[in-house]
């Protein structure tokens, strides 16, 4: 019609940006499954704890002010049980004066998240989702989202991002433990992987970014393309893409 009208049009103006933008509502569109970012803070050599557990802080302040505008990007937030227990998080967005907070997510299969915990202490404020595979029990102030039980009796995370999508979700960033990164990655379910790298190194007594993945050989890893690369502080962020899914 502005053709027809003499007015001229230019299409495709900007389009790997407005994919970008919209990537989340895509995926859930044409997928039924949110957009999936992992963000892993982790050393020169790819751990993310010392070999007794210690993994506050491996980056600097201006790192951890960049994952929280991160997580003020996305719908939601979302741990592993393994990363509840250890760490009690709060997975808020803080000290950016941003209002708006990111449904907070545990996927915990036997439903092992403490009463005592600081995300139910704050479940009032910012809503907190359980994906969980076990009989569910009363657990007041938080939303049970029960799965679907996978092969390794653990809640089956193809299902559980389904679930995610089927609630809204469009954009969630996990930022992990090793184990549910793994799971993620031999899912195909990572779409983008972000990485701060910090200046240390704690050796092969560390806990690694990302657990051992199943079956895995150099022609059949994931393979993940580089979209950016900038320096935050002492640390390095980098970017990237999924290019083809694991066990291709």
């Amino acid at each position: 019609m502005l053709r027809a009208a003499g007015i001229e049009v230019v299409e495709g103006v900007l389009g790997a940006e407005a994919r970008a933008l919209n990537a989340g509502f895509f995926s859930r569109v044409t997928t039924g499954r949110p957009w999936l970012t992992l963000k892993l803070a982790l050393t020169l050599d790819g751990r993310i704890a010392t070999a007794s557990g210690a993994s506050r802080w491996i980056t600097g302040p201006e790192a951890r002010r960049a994952v929280h505008l991160m997580r003020a990007q996305h719908d939601a937030v979302m741990v592993g049980i393994g990363t509840a227990l250890a760490d009690d998080p709060v997975l808020t967005v803080r000290d950016l004066g941003i209002v708006r907070q990111p449904v907070r997510i545990v996927v915990d299969s036997k439903l092992r998240l403490r009463p005592d915990s600081a995300l139910v202490r704050t479940s009032a404020e910012v809503p907190v989702w359980l994906c969980h595979s076990a009989p569910a029990r009363p657990m007041p102030g938080l939303h049970l989202i029960g799965c679907a039980t996978g092969v390794d009796g653990r809640v089956d995370l193809a299902d559980a991002m389904q679930r995610l999508g089927a609630a809204g979700l469009t954009r969630v960033l996990c930022e992990g433990g090793g184990t549910l990164a793994a799971g993620l990655i031999e899912a195909g379910l990572v779409d983008e992987l972000v990485c701060i790298s910090a200046g240390r190194v704690f050796g092969a007594g560390g806990a690694a970014s990302v657990a051992a993945l199943a079956g895995i050989t150099l022609p059949r890893a994931p393979d993940f393309c580089i979209t950016d690369h900038r320096r935050v502080g002492d640390d390095m962020l980098h970017r990237w893409r999924r290019s083809k899914p694991f066990n291709d």
